[in-house]
């Protein structure tokens, strides 16, 4: 039986895991809306939102990682099996690509002339005047990371479904709380 993980971890995983797929299926649909005008401003709404999840999601990132790092549940193993060693670059890759991201989304906006506040609360620095420049390089940045990310996630998942079937105990310790 696979060794049981931490309350906390599992649920920070399923929050990550919800998140990603809120972020991008918002993503695709908030694109779809027309562009803002005097008339049209409802389009504010769910970009906020994304921006403010996307932020909030970097925050859980970061104390996954802490968590992984100075947690006492993670023994540093010398004799890890090719898919230990294999899931540790699969975590690793996902945390670098969910930070960069959640970064680039954030400098693109921050450079875009747009304001966001997080979860309507506290309005967070721009960097600079609108500069069309940084928002092209950062929002390309971003989208590149996010098709990135969804590559692997989509392997993280092949990976669940490989040991569901292998029924080896490693999904258990995912879902019992």
């Amino acid at each position: 039986m696979a060794k049981q993980l931490p309350r906390s971890k599992v649920i920070m995983h399923w929050i990550t895991a919800t998140s990603v797929f809120f972020l991008f299926v918002s993503s695709w649909w908030m694109l779809s809306l027309p562009l803002p005008s005097d008339v049209f401003t409802y389009r504010q709404l769910p970009f906020q939102l994304h921006k403010n999840i996307g932020i909030t999601l970097l925050a859980i990132v970061v104390t996954m990682i802490a968590m992984r790092v100075y947690g006492r549940e993670q023994s540093i193993q010398a004799n890890k099996t090719r898919l230990e060693k294999l899931a540790d670059v699969d975590h690793l890759l996902t945390y670098f690509l969910l930070i960069a991201c959640c970064i680039s989304g954030y400098l693109s906006s921050a450079y875009s002339g747009w304001e966001t506040t997080l979860w309507w609360l506290v309005d967070l620095p721009g960097w600079s005047e609108e500069n069309d420049d940084l928002n092209i390089l950062f929002s390309d940045i971003h989208l590149w990371t996010c098709w990135a990310l969804l590559a692997v996630v989509a392997l993280h998942i092949s990976a669940a479904l490989y040991h569901a079937f292998k029924d080896d105990g490693v999904i258990d310790k995912m879902f019992r709380l």
